[in-house]
């Protein structure tokens, strides 16, 4: 509402439907939104000229006698964006093949390499762990390549088959509209059943050469801080350039390409869904 004041420079009375056409229309062409962020806030926008255009509160009459002017309605059918289509994403954005996959790994493992033998900070030794070494990660090579994937979560740990990695513990989950954030445990599953060995050495050897003391983070940088997502988002741009694939993708494509993955192995739709954290069924699954 801040953003969309300032933009027509105005107060609510003197708001019109040609500023909500020029409004969304300038952050669409600067690539600012997508369509279901400009649906969410001409939403936002008509529940709050909707808020001050109500008789019970006496705003438009106040509003009236104060200034001889007051406020409307200026979202409507005809200026707004309606949800016609299933997914609203941009097509860039989608999941890795296995192909794509395999090659982003390739490049995250030389880029470790090189760190190492520059000894420079953040080598192997310091936490530069291998993302998916084939020591770690047997079933990455050979006839099972197809089976190769990148755990896109983390948190606290647990479950029988894999030890302290068999289950990880979302505490700070995405949250529903006007509610707290969700909890929920995400199982390892045998497909990528090679992270285990991977965040079994970075719990035992990599993070503890930080000395995060009784920090609660897993992951964690050299100064004892949890990463951040601009850096997670940082690094992933840098290891996709590496390895030449499209600007389009983007960490979030992980958890498409995850969830693809399960749904192509053949898990049930429920149990996709709740590794997900989705209320309800999948809306979109597909490379």
């Amino acid at each position: 509402m801040r953003r969309f004041a300032e933009f027509t420079g105005t107060y609510p009375g003197d708001w019109t439907p040609e500023d909500v056409e020029a409004y969304f229309a300038a952050r669409l062409s600067r690539g600012e939104l997508v369509w279901s962020t400009v649906r969410g806030q001409q939403g936002d926008l008509e529940m709050f000229c909707a808020f001050i255009t109500d008789s019970r509160y006496g705003w438009a009459a106040a509003c009236s006698e104060e200034f001889g002017r007051f406020p409307a309605q200026v979202c409507h059918d005809w200026n707004t964006a309606a949800h016609v289509v299933e997914y609203e994403g941009r097509p860039g954005r989608r999941a890795l093949t296995f192909d794509e996959l395999q090659t982003f790994f390739d490049a995250a493992d030389d880029r470790v390499e090189e760190t190492a033998r520059s000894s420079a900070r953040g080598s192997s030794r310091r936490g530069g762990m291998r993302s998916s070494s084939s020591r770690s990660m047997p079933t990455r090579r050979g006839a099972a390549r197809r089976r190769c994937w990148i755990w896109p979560t983390c948190g606290g740990i647990g479950a029988p088959k894999y030890g302290r990695v068999g289950a990880v513990e979302m505490r700070f989950g995405k949250a529903s509209r006007g509610s707290p954030p969700k909890r929920r445990t995400v199982l390892t599953v045998p497909e990528v059943e090679w992270i285990v060995p991977v965040i079994e050495e970075w719990v035992a050897e990599v993070r503890p050469g930080f000395s995060p003391g009784r920090h609660p983070a897993l992951w964690v940088t050299e100064r004892c801080g949890r990463i951040g997502v601009r850096r997670l988002d940082e690094v992933f741009a840098t290891v996709r350039e590496r390895a030449g694939l499209p600007g389009g993708l983007v960490l979030h494509c992980l958890r498409h390409t995850y969830i693809t993955h399960l749904v192509e192995f053949g898990y049930p739709e429920r149990f996709v869904q709740q590794q997900a954290g989705h209320a309800y069924g999948l809306v979109h699954v597909g490379v």
